[in-house]
């Protein structure tokens, strides 16, 4: 039963429509280069929800674990989350805004934190 809702939860993004508020699950796989050196991947596997401010805004959060894969290293899975948020400021120019962290599973070592944000000019 808990397996069959979970199916259903992770496949209810492909079939969301674009004004569709709700849950959703994120697989994100972010690697980092200096260069040609590679130093790891982070895997965020997050559960979210979403919804509208409004007519031309939108919001999310999520939150779940990432597993921190450093180049030559051990692997560890420790606690992570993201929130933005969107805006329409004109037909063809939007906002957004990202805040985010990651736990260390270290002890003594700090937990880190992120942040983003942009414009976007569509065509």
């Amino acid at each position: 039963m808990i397996k069959s809702a979970f199916a259903v939860l992770a496949t209810a993004p492909l079939f969301a429509g674009a004004a569709m508020a709700g849950p959703y699950v994120n697989v994100e796989a972010n690697s980092g280069f200096t260069g040609s050196n590679y130093s790891g991947t982070n895997i965020d596997t997050h559960v979210g929800y979403e919804g509208a401010l409004g007519e031309s805004a939108a919001w999310y959060v999520q939150g779940g674990a990432t597993i921190v894969a450093p180049d030559g290293g051990a692997s560890d899975t420790v606690p992570s989350g993201k929130a933005g948020l969107s805006a329409g400021l004109t037909d063809q120019l939007s906002a957004y805004g990202e805040v985010s962290f990651v736990g260390s599973g270290v002890a003594g070592v700090d937990r880190s934190y992120g942040t983003k944000a942009g414009l976007k000019f569509t065509f």
